[in-house]
């Protein structure tokens, strides 16, 4: 299987919303869009799944024109994509209808994931506890507990549920854009877990996220939108290791900014003995650690290393926008 973006393009009249993207997955992983809002990730997505027609391009599915009535795909959408009047059973049983999965394997899946997901109390209320007898012997009449509806639910909740509608199917390709939006650590843990699992069964994942910490942590292979073009694309340790060792974290016991003009390292940030550099090259700061331990400045963290994701996408980035 494999994945292959082509040139997609998408207009609305004179400005251009994405231009030209192209990527590709020759096998399973995360692969990353990213972009500051409205630099058109989210407009990409629609255009790969059919939402949005394309002014130019193509998405191939394993060397065919993809197509999600062929393609087993699941989305998680930034927005919430429920209906709040119905029964949350209902919407789940749909979906999973809709993209082949019978009645009765819809229901096993529904209930493993509403224990995996802990949302088991909104799909299936607990019965009514039978009442003690009235005055006259008669049972007092007590309503029934009904399944909970989406606008009844709390965002997290929400994406729960929305989780389990891209899931339902156990699809080959499945699409996530801001996963984690709106969650607590706990339940985010809980969205991580998932991720790995889907992740190990070999499936083909694309990932949309502002949490540079998150994407990192699961991606390798990434495309960093701006302004609808492509700034920057690649193998992301590739791409830090053509930084260099660049950035240096120095905790020190005394000042060390004398030492610095003339010296190829300059300051981001400090306090309190505690700084943020920025170094020409390795040899600028192991010259810089030399002469403090040289004239008895005691220290206690010297830490080297390459960019990190973040500080990549701002310095490709720099500036944030309205959403398109």
């Amino acid at each position: 299987m494999s994945l292959t973006v082509r040139d997609l393009t998408k207009k609305y009249g004179d400005k251009t919303v994405l231009d030209h993207l192209s990527f590709e997955m020759p096998e399973s992983g995360v692969y990353a869009i990213l972009g500051t809002n409205g630099a058109g990730k989210t407009t990409a997505i629609r255009m790969m799944l059919g939402m949005l027609s394309r002014d130019a391009g193509e998405v191939l599915w394993n060397g065919k024109p993809f197509d999600t009535s062929v393609c087993n795909v699941g989305y998680l959408a930034e927005e919430r994509g429920l209906y709040p009047k119905y029964s949350l059973m209902d919407q789940l049983l749909y979906f999973a209808g809709l993209r082949g999965v019978s009645r009765s394997d819809a229901k096993k899946r529904i209930r493993y994931w509403a224990d995996r997901l802990e949302v088991g109390e909104y799909l299936y209320p607990a019965p009514a506890v039978a009442p003690a007898l009235g005055e006259r012997g008669r049972a007092r009449r007590v309503k029934s507990v009904p399944p909970k509806k989406a606008d009844q639910l709390s965002k997290g909740n929400q994406q729960k549920i929305q989780l389990m509608t891209a899931l339902i199917s156990d699809p080959e390709l499945l699409i996530l854009d801001e996963p984690l939006s709106g969650l607590d650590p706990v339940n985010t843990d809980l969205f991580k877990s998932i991720i790995r699992e889907e992740i190990a069964k070999g499936k083909y994942l694309i990932m949309s996220s502002h949490q540079m910490a998150t994407v990192e942590e699961f991606c390798n292979d990434i495309t960093i939108l701006n302004r609808s073009k492509t700034v920057l694309q690649g193998h992301l340790p590739t791409i830090k290791k053509s930084y260099g060792r660049v950035n240096l974290s120095l905790k020190t016991e005394g000042d060390i900014l004398p030492y610095l003009p003339g010296s190829g390292v300059s300051l981001v940030h400090a306090k309190e003995y505690e700084y943020t550099l920025k170094v020409e090259n390795e040899t600028c700061a192991n010259a810089l650690l030399a002469r403090l331990l040289a004239d008895g400045v005691p220290v206690i963290t010297f830490d080297l290393r390459e960019p990190s994701l973040h500080e990549i996408f701002v310095e490709k980035v720099g500036d944030v926008h309205e959403d398109i």
